[in-house]
């Protein structure tokens, strides 16, 4: 049985136009108003499903990790550590800026070719934001069945983290999870959860109903969870798949700003300023000779870190 938790806050999508995209327009649910972080994820965007040449050219990043997630289509992914592969659907590309990093990222195939996506961040903290970037891609992630109290078993991949007992082999530098869940039409399933992580459900598709059919899934949005949950109840009347975004409160304060995540003020412009600048720091993506695109400039203000509001 699930013990009383925080009441269930539904967050809806907003569509963000991004540059260097070709008019293509993503659906972002976090950061949020009140809500910059879930656990150490700080950043969840769903690109898809729409007919469109992803073009990413050269940018950087520091202090993160970015997730790739393709539900549909296939990306080409080259960075300035000399990586240049393939991602496939089901494949988790991973990439960790530490203290910074700059990559690309196109679509394969035509122009009429469907593509679909989640792109996520991790935010890394103290301890191993300012390392050494790195790269892996993981083809065979684990798997768990979720016993149903109506209708056939769901699936967990467990992409990132832990997840029911079962951990990715992709590399995590603070306690999370995410996890992708196929569930098939009149299911009913309890998600197991840590009671003293945080928690959000992520809707990709289908009709789904949480917490003994009481909250619907907002499309294409997010639900946020709480913590103090050891579960909760999961029913879909259509095919569906969620994604479960979880983890140990994170304590530290976060300056965000374009791809950037420091602590203060001064490590966005430092950063900025060095890629601006073409330092070593970022190094060059091979294959794209002078393309590049440029930081916007900085607002006129102080940047400061995000606030989470007291729902609980």
């Amino acid at each position: 049985m699930n013990r009383p938790g925080p009441r269930l806050i539904p967050l809806e999508a907003r569509e963000v136009p991004l540059g260097g995209l070709r008019a293509m327009s993503v659906q972002r649910v976090l950061p949020y108003r009140d809500l910059p972080t879930i656990g150490a994820w700080c950043f969840v965007d769903r690109f898809g499903p729409q007919r469109v040449t992803m073009r990413v050219d050269p940018h950087p990043h520091t202090g993160l990790q970015t997730v790739t997630w393709p539900l549909t289509g296939r990306i080409r992914h080259r960075d300035t550590l000399g990586v240049d592969t393939v991602l496939d659907v089901g494949q988790l590309n991973l990439m960790t800026a530490g203290n910074g990093v700059a990559h690309s990222e196109y679509s394969l195939g035509s122009d009429d070719d469907l593509l679909d996506a989640l792109q996520l961040w991790v935010a890394l903290p103290d301890a191993s934001r300012a390392g050494a970037p790195a790269f892996e891609t993981h083809a065979d992630l684990p798997s768990v069945a979720l016993r149903a109290s109506r209708g056939a078993d769901a699936v967990a991949t467990v992409v990132m983290g832990t997840f029911a007992g079962v951990r990715s082999p992709a590399t995590t530098h603070t306690p999370l999870v995410g996890a992708q869940v196929a569930l098939t039409a009149g299911t009913t399933v309890e998600l197991p959860l840590d009671p003293a992580w945080e928690h959000g459900i992520v809707h990709v598709d289908g009709e789904v109903t949480v917490a003994d059919g009481e909250t619907a899934l907002p499309p294409r949005g997010l639900l946020y969870l709480g913590d103090g949950r050891h579960g909760i109840t999961v029913t879909v009347e259509t095919d569906a798949t969620i994604f479960i975004l979880g983890g140990e409160p994170f304590a530290e304060d976060l300056v965000m700003w374009w791809n950037f995540i420091g602590r203060s003020h001064e490590d966005i412009a430092a950063a900025r300023d060095d890629w601006e600048a073409r330092s070593e720091r970022f190094g060059e993506v091979a294959g794209h000779g002078d393309t590049r695109i440029p930081a916007p400039p900085l607002p006129g203000v102080r940047l400061t870190p995000r606030r989470r509001r007291a729902w609980q």
